[in-house]
């Protein structure tokens, strides 16, 4: 978790109350898309930030036409916002507006949002474009006391763009999900481990780490989080670490068997 700064905690207190009441009366009034961006503005700038006039702009081309809003530190383009009317959900095509944006523009990060909710995507270009939510915040249900939606209102605050708060968080979340606990259960350490303690328990069981393996895999486990590019990365990185582990191992036990100067 990052260590929130007490201005940005403060400022939360001081505004999120205003706002998640605007941007209900908002929602229920059904205003334009237009009212909503200067919301949205207002948000940013009250809540998360920025700098209204020098960091926020309407003003930035994408093709042949501009965005709803572009965020801007020391000139440089950091983020892309795409806005919805408060009364509007939030669907694919929108989503898929504001990647094609980013894409576009060569930046990782973008956010969509209507005031109401508010989603952060990371952006993946290579042989092909591809996506993935990091957070998502409706922000009636925001409580500036609750620690994990500070954390989650930090990754899209200025605060948070700084520090690359956005990339520490992902990283995080790529490390400790259902498929890197899946590939750390299906690993051969943790395979051998539970047949010991199944053959503690019930000794007249014999069971092999391959069949053991094969039942984990098969009827155990969610299938969805051993198929797919995700699994395979889970895998990946679980192997590394472990090939880390024993290289540290290795080179500790020479260093110890090497003979004082």
């Amino acid at each position: 978790m990052n260590k929130l700064p007490k201005k940005f905690v403060e400022r939360i207190a001081s505004n999120i109350k205003k706002y998640q009441r605007i941007a209900l009366a908002q929602q229920k009034s059904d205003v334009m898309e237009a009212d909503t961006v200067t919301l949205v503005k207002d948000i940013l700038a009250d809540v998360f930030g920025y700098d209204k006039y020098e960091e926020l702009t309407s003003e930035h081309q994408v093709k042949a036409t501009y965005v709803d809003l572009a965020i801007k530190i020391g000139g440089k383009l950091r983020l892309l916002v795409e806005v919805k009317s408060a009364g509007a959900g939030l669907a694919d095509n929108h989503l898929r507006q504001v990647i094609d944006y980013g894409a576009h523009q060569g930046i990782h990060w973008v956010i969509l949002t209507n005031a109401v909710e508010w989603r952060l995507i990371r952006i993946y270009v290579a042989n092909q474009i591809s996506h993935e939510e990091v957070c998502r915040i409706a922000l009636a249900d925001v409580n500036p006391k609750n620690e994990d939606h500070l954390q989650c209102l930090f990754l899209f605050a200025k605060e948070g763009l700084t520090i690359d708060a956005m990339d520490a968080f992902h990283q995080q979340a790529q490390l400790f999900n259902k498929f890197t606990i899946s590939a750390v259960m299906r690993s051969e350490p943790v395979i051998s481990l539970v047949r010991r303690e199944i053959r503690r328990l019930f000794p007249d069981i014999r069971v092999g780490n391959e069949n053991l393996s094969q039942l984990i895999e098969n009827e155990v486990i969610k299938r969805d989080t051993i198929e797919g590019d995700k699994a395979k990365e889970a895998v990946t990185r679980i192997r590394k670490a472990i090939g880390k582990l024993e290289r540290t191992k290795i080179k500790a036990a020479k260093a110890a068997s090497e003979p004082l100067p």
